[in-house]
């Protein structure tokens, strides 16, 4: 073995390193600059996990499955080609590009001590860093395949988010899955990273409350204001269908999101400081259905790169304990709306230019406005779509390796029965979790919810 990881009970070996290159790159090296939406998003490792089953008819031992992955993989990176380069910082910019070389995706081999019902599935601090997650350099895209004593696998995807967003990452999968299928690829992806700025830039006076250019020491010593828990949950579907009734009692419907995150919020004010007299939550919205006016739409929707930004809403913590969930949803929905639409995006582009070159992030996510927990919907994210040929994955997930953390965190995506039930990832401060733990809704993910 090239590597003992160990820590408890789960042990995890990792027995080989891959470089796979696409199987047709260009022989010339090229770069891609990065956009102003890339250059906000920044330089962190996003992880998506698949737990897969043993399947009935095991076809293919793990040597062999893992080769098959690696020729399907050769090919969809001709299709995701920056997939394969390296990113390095422009010595004339100061920036970092995309430097299309085919240094290669890296494919990590690893075995398990265990079978897969035997993981913690809750308390993913336990489970997954430096186990079936381990982050090597050098390599913007990487993908560790685990295989249990009883058959089961999973598979993590790291991408550096410079890369792109959930959008541009689900898009790789989904396609990988289809030429693994020996199916036509049905997107084709665009890498042209068109997002530019006005001229002259103009920007609404409003976005310099709610992102800053901030310094490298700033993001190593932000305040992490006790986040530290990463935890897995399975909501029911019809958990959620009562949510968005309760949410759309005004008359006015709402959507899942919405209503879900009214009634987090509604927890998350019983577990702040009392010495905030206002709680506040944030929201990643995709840009991609509102650049460009209806007419773009269609070519925004295969965009590989970052396209989002963040709302967030407000509201005093007394009114918040008065307010029904149809209150608190319209609050909801009246902050994602407002930077819902092209002009906020094209404002955001612009605000990025005229504080170029440098760091720049939200100033929530530097842990500056108290404790804030940041909401993310992946229910167009794939997880029973994805099939490499031995079958769909019972659980579906995101997961971060970063240790330091400024706000809360909230995914959702919808889980691998299929059902309209939920997987709800998050990274919580001990409070968030012990009285989201208390609720009836969220149920603390087992075995049992994935029907190992």
């Amino acid at each position: 073995m090239l590597d003992i990881l160990e820590d408890g009970e789960l042990m995890v070996g990792i027995t080989k390193k891959s470089a796979v290159k696409a199987m047709n790159h260009p022989p010339a090296s090229f770069s891609i600059t990065l956009s102003n939406l890339d250059l906000l998003s920044g330089r962190f490792p996003v992880t998506y996990l698949y737990f897969f089953c043993r399947p009935k008819i095991l076809v293919l031992d793990f040597g062999a499955l893992v080769e098959s992955l690696k020729s399907s993989l050769a090919q969809i990176l001709d299709y995701y080609y920056p997939f394969a380069g390296q990113i390095v910082q422009n010595p004339k910019t100061g920036e970092p590009e995309i430097i299309c070389d085919n240094n290669g995706a890296l494919v990590i081999e690893a075995h398990a001590n265990l079978p897969l019902k035997k993981l913690n599935f809750h308390n993913l601090n336990e489970t997954i860093q430096n186990k079936i997650v381990s982050i090597q350099p050098g390599f913007p895209l990487q993908i560790q395949v685990t295989d249990y004593t009883c058959g089961s696998i999973t598979m993590a995807f790291t991408f550096d988010h410079a890369l792109g967003d959930a959008s541009a990452f689900g898009k790789f999968i989904a396609s990988w899955s289809e030429i693994a299928q020996n199916k036509p690829v049905s997107i084709i992806p665009d890498h042209t990273r068109r997002l530019q700025s006005r001229f002259p830039p103009k920007y609404h006076p409003s976005l310099d409350q709610t992102f800053i250019k901030c310094t490298i020491e700033e993001i190593q010593n932000m305040p992490l204001n006790n986040i530290m828990l990463k935890r897995l949950y399975h909501i029911n579907a019809s958990s959620i269908n009562i949510l968005q009734r309760l949410a759309s009692a005004g008359g006015t419907k709402r959507t899942k999101i919405e209503a879900f995150s009214a009634y987090v919020w509604k927890i998350l004010i019983g577990t702040i400081d009392q010495k905030y007299d206002k709680c506040k939550m944030g929201w990643l919205v995709d840009g991609r259905q509102s650049i460009g006016g209806k007419e773009s739409r269609n070519c925004m929707s295969n965009y590989i790169g970052n396209v989002l930004s963040l709302a967030f809403g407000e509201a005093r913590v007394h009114e918040l304990k008065e307010a029904s969930i149809s209150e608190t949803a319209k609050i909801v929905h009246e902050a994602i709306t407002e930077v819902n639409n092209e002009a906020h995006f094209l404002d955001l582009i612009d605000w990025v230019e005229c504080h170029r070159p440098g760091l720049m992030l939200a100033k929530a996510v530097l842990g500056q406005d108290g404790p804030v927990l940041v909401v993310s919907s992946g229910r167009r994210f794939p997880v029973t779509e994805v099939d490499f040929g031995f079958g769909s994955p019972s659980l579906g997930t995101v997961y971060t390796s970063i240790e330091r953390v400024g706000v809360g965190y909230m995914n959702q995506r919808q889980s691998g029965r299929g059902d309209g039930s939920w997987t709800v990832s998050a990274i919580l401060w001990p409070e968030l979790a012990a009285a989201l733990e208390a609720d009836a809704i969220f149920q603390p993910m087992s075995a049992s919810h994935l029907q190992f």
